[in-house]
């Protein structure tokens, strides 16, 4: 099985050392990701629009390595107050409400203040 790399071109893989995404076979490992805008290094102030960014930062990595936000099987999210997860669902039902993978919810600190989600996802492209 080949092993192939996909970066966001942000800063922090190079500093930290790891890939947005790693695809072996049809397994495509997509590392937590936030709601940085990587073309301007920017992040909005509310968890609702950085949900929205995470999500399309994920679905751009997904495409990246032949898959979709279809062939999502498992979805972590990460945020440093747990009390402001109802506000993301609107979102995430948005772009998985079809696919419905299993989810977890952790309440742990973030590399950046400013980082109110962070959201990881392992996916199985579809044949």
């Amino acid at each position: 099985m080949q092993r192939k790399l996909i970066s966001s071109g942000s800063p922090f893989e190079a500093e930290i050392g790891y890939s947005r995404a790693v695809v072996q076979g049809d397994w495509i490992f997509v590392s937590g990701t936030t709601g940085f805008d990587y073309t301007t290094m920017t992040i909005a102030e509310d968890i609702e629009t950085q949900t929205e960014q995470c999500m399309k930062n994920i679905a751009h990595a997904l495409g990246q390595a032949g898959g979709s936000l279809q062939d999502i099987v498992r979805v972590n999210y990460v945020l440093p107050n747990g009390q402001e997860f109802p506000k993301c669902w609107p979102v995430l039902r948005k772009y998985l409400g079809d696919v419905r993978p299993a989810a977890m919810m952790i309440s742990a600190g973030l590399l950046d203040p400013r980082m109110k989600i962070e959201i990881e996802v392992t996916a199985l492209k579809s044949r």
